[in-house]
């Protein structure tokens, strides 16, 4: 596409670079020290260049806070942001990437990590494109976020004022850059601490409190009215799931089996883009533990205790479609070639919290497939497109 001049192969070559640097979520220090040295090679001055601070406000450790890079503009016109995640699942650590035809995949048992160095090679191309063929622009933000995969802390602990107070965000992650993700599902984690009483359980197994009996029973109720899973009460709808049941050091809840389990940690989700009906999911396992608690009791009458708590991990939204980002979002991919499919997603994204903070985003893919396993690959025509796309979008005259 003439208008659109992206360099294809240089693109590619960046997008293997990225692969290649281990930066699984929380431990982003060296993936960023790559972008930044990226950056460099192409041009871009370090006073554009600076880290924010998010680290230290994140309540799990953080090797290093946002990266972000901010252009003046080189024509009038409203600041523009995009935005990546530098970190990838843990199953990409080691991932060693090469090119097998139109694919990118890793060598060995390992995932790839195109969530997000797609994202990533993706925006770097589009920093180089324009500085090499000196196209004009508006003011551009770049935001490369710490912490998506972990619960989208980063984009969470950012701040609007670092940015240049954009009017509109464009985030790169997932599969087609030909879906636009107009809208995302919202979501609460919970934890719920079950504190039974030991006893010997072949002496005395009457004057013990089973925690792991509380929680069997807690789940089978949450199971049995609806409450698990794919859950549509009415015309509400949304999920929930059930992450982990251990102890607190993330071991067995129970590690022997001559003494009743005094104690049990469970960890779970629930998604809706209702936020009132994703609490109400919350509360269905809240009062199920309690409900269970009450009713395991022993030969002396005592009877469980359980100790529930919860987060909001990011709220749901969804633009309009005749909103102005989401307008010049279509009109820049007629231009790119396509007419692009509007989407709304159960998973969350950094643009969850961008929409929250005031910066209306919308989100299109980089050429990531079957994220998160070992099968990941990435599709170099999809990931092509990508690239074209933000170009597109990054010299596209905002549609009101």
């Amino acid at each position: 596409m003439k208008n659109l001049p992206i360099d294809d192969e240089a693109a590619v070559t960046r997008l293997i670079r990225f692969l290649a640097v281990q930066g699984i979520t929380g431990q982003e220090q060296a993936i960023g020290k790559e972008v930044v040295q990226a950056l460099r090679e192409i041009g871009v001055d370090d006073d554009c260049i600076r880290f924010d601070e998010a680290q230290r406000k994140i309540p799990l450790p953080t090797q290093t806070g946002n990266l972000i890079v901010q252009f003046p503009g080189t024509k009038p016109g409203p600041r523009l942001l995009f935005m990546t995640h530098l970190d990838t699942v843990p199953l990409c650590a080691g991932a060693v990437p090469m090119r097998k035809g139109n694919r990118i995949v890793a060598q060995g048992k390992t995932a790839l990590g195109g969530d997000n160095r797609t994202g990533v090679a993706c925006l770097v191309t589009l920093i180089a494109t324009l500085l090499e063929k000196r196209i004009p622009h508006p003011p551009l933000t770049f935001l490369f976020t710490v912490r998506e995969e972990s619960g989208l802390w980063g984009a969470r602990f950012v701040d609007v004022a670092d940015l240049g107070d954009p009017q509109m965000c464009f985030n790169v992650d997932g599969r087609s850059p030909h879906e636009i993700t107009v809208g995302a599902t919202g979501a609460e984690r919970w934890e719920v601490e079950v504190f039974g009483r030991a006893s010997h359980a072949g002496a005395h197994p009457e004057l013990g409190v089973s925690a792991s009996v509380v929680v069997a029973m807690a789940l089978a109720d949450v199971y049995k009215n609806g409450w698990f899973g794919k859950v549509k009460k009415g015309a509400k709808e949304g999920t929930s799931n059930i992450g982990s049941v251990g102890d607190a050091n993330g071991k067995s809840c129970g590690e022997a089996t001559n003494v009743v389990t005094d104690y049990a940690l469970v960890r779970g989700e629930a998604r809706s883009h209702d936020v009132r009906f994703n609490r109400q999911i919350t509360n269905a396992y809240r009062d199920a533990f309690k409900k269970a608690a009450r009713k395991v009791v022993n030969a002396a009458g005592k009877s469980a205790k359980v100790k529930f708590s919860n987060r909001r991990d990011y709220y749901p939204f969804r633009l309009k479609d005749a909103s102005p980002v989401v307008r010049t979002a279509q009109a820049a991919a007629r231009r790119a070639g396509w007419d692009p499919a509007l989407r709304v997603t159960n998973g969350g994204l950094d643009a969850n919290w961008l929409v929250r903070h005031g910066v209306p985003a919308i989100t299109f893919g980089g050429g990531q497939n079957n994220v998160h396993t070992v099968e990941e690959y990435v599709n170099l025509d999809d990931f092509g497109d990508a690239c074209r796309y933000a170009l597109a979008l990054a010299t596209q005259e905002q549609v009101k």
